[in-house]
């Protein structure tokens, strides 16, 4: 009775161990395995965003500072680079959802997404800045849009810093329809990027004007789903390298004239 009794234990023993054995050989797969192994790697961005991520008027190819950017680097990653188009109001989800691998559209560095990504080192550095209708006196600082109407995307850092400003968020899917109603005055004024807006004022027609200081240096990194500490550091040593041969300076003076990953 003792013998057999033994028995089943040291059965069961095997088998607790056996299990637990196989689970350390299965867990703790880092995504840039899965990324070498597929031969690429899956990245979100907007597709509306100009300069940073747009289709070229010519040849609708999708481009811009971010995409070749992030293009750069998963060549040096040794993959090609699969580009998913979502708007920016899903963009994080699908990454936290591991739906793509990183997100390549201009993604501020802040604490409450550090919270829930890991980013690799800054690649551009900016400013917020204020767009209103070319005849609005109303709006000259940021002081003065407590009550205002304002066009944003709501879970970005410009929908944030107007929200704290005491303004009311009319959402808005991307930065330029959000600026067609400022020029129509629907919306009092829209918050982004300092870069976008000055792109923006340069190709598009439109009767608007900044005011106030450019506000709130930012700066935006690549996130990727946490606990691949792999793929950061592979990212990371590609955008050293591409700071050290010059590459990233070259493709933010492209669209930049100006090095703007130093700010």
């Amino acid at each position: 009775m003792k013998k057999w009794l033994l028995g089943i234990v040291m059965s069961f023993s095997m088998v607790v161990t056996g299990c637990g054995g196989q689970g350390e050989k299965t867990t703790g797969t880092d995504l840039y395995d899965t990324i070498k192994k597929q031969g690429f790697i899956t990245i979100g961005t907007e597709g509306t965003y100009k300069p940073f991520s747009y289709h070229d008027e010519k040849t609708n190819e999708l481009t811009g500072y971010d995409v070749e950017v992030a293009k750069e680097v998963a060549k040096r990653l040794g993959v090609q680079a699969k580009f998913q188009e979502i708007p920016w109001d899903g963009m994080l989800t699908s990454l936290q959802t591991k739906k793509i691998n990183l997100a390549a559209n201009q993604v501020g560095i802040k604490p409450e997404r550090k919270e829930k990504f890991d980013f690799s080192q800054a690649y551009t550095v900016s400013f917020a800045q204020i767009v209103v209708a070319q005849d609005n006196n109303s709006i000259k600082a940021i002081a003065d849009v407590k009550g205002k109407k304002a066009g944003q995307t709501p879970t970005s850092n410009y929908g944030k810093m107007a929200t704290d400003a005491g303004a009311e968020i009319k959402a808005y899917e991307d930065m330029m329809t959000a600026m067609r109603d400022v020029a129509a005055k629907r919306i009092d004024f829209s918050m982004n990027d300092r870069l976008a807006i000055a792109e923006m004022m340069k190709t598009n027609k439109l009767p608007l004007k900044t005011v106030g200081e450019p506000m709130e240096r930012a700066e935006s990194a690549f996130p990727i789903p946490k606990g691949n500490p792999k793929l950061l550091e592979a990212v990371n040593k590609a955008i050293d390298e591409m700071k050290k041969d010059g590459t990233l300076e070259k493709i933010s003076k492209k669209y930049f004239g100006e090095d703007v990953s130093k700010g």
